[in-house]
């Protein structure tokens, strides 16, 4: 009995799938959300990379902002030892900015924590949920001040 409902779990899985790649496949294209004028700019010889940090000019070649620290190099997620900066900066940010609280990324950051210290997670997870309730404290505080100024 059991051999027969997984028959049918296969089969309904094989034809959802063959259903979901038609119509991602049957999508249509779209063009890109800027426009030429932009598209063309980028691809100037004189246009600047910048730090999406600080927004600091980048000069060629180099694997970090002079201003800020953060990994600017074209291929910095891809290199096998500078890509731990990369991960670290997330990492950073979970704990000191203000990040964007929803399910998603609090998971991603759970699991993403929880893959690379292992042990070690749990003290992460203490001063990362610690900067999750000051970010909304602060957001509760801006809510009050926009409704007390009104």
């Amino acid at each position: 009995m059991k051999t027969g409902h997984l028959l049918i779990a296969a089969v309904v899985i094989y034809f959802v799938t063959k259903q979901l790649l038609g119509w991602i496949r049957q999508a249509p294209i779209k063009s890109d959300p800027w426009s030429p004028e932009v598209e063309e700019a980028l691809h100037q010889a004189d246009a600047v990379p910048l730090c999406h940090k600080c927004f600091t000019p980048q000069p060629p070649g180099s694997w970090f902002c002079q201003q800020c620290g953060s990994a600017v190099g074209p291929y910095n997620n891809w290199m096998p030892y500078v890509y731990v900066f990369s991960q670290g900066e997330v990492f950073r940010n979970g704990v000191t900015e203000k990040i964007r609280i929803n399910a998603l990324t609090v998971t991603g950051y759970l699991l993403f924590s929880l893959s690379s210290y292992i042990v070690f997670a749990p003290i992460y997870w203490f001063y990362l949920f610690r900067n999750l309730k000051r970010i909304r404290a602060e957001e509760t505080m801006e809510v009050v001040a926009a409704q007390g100024s009104e």
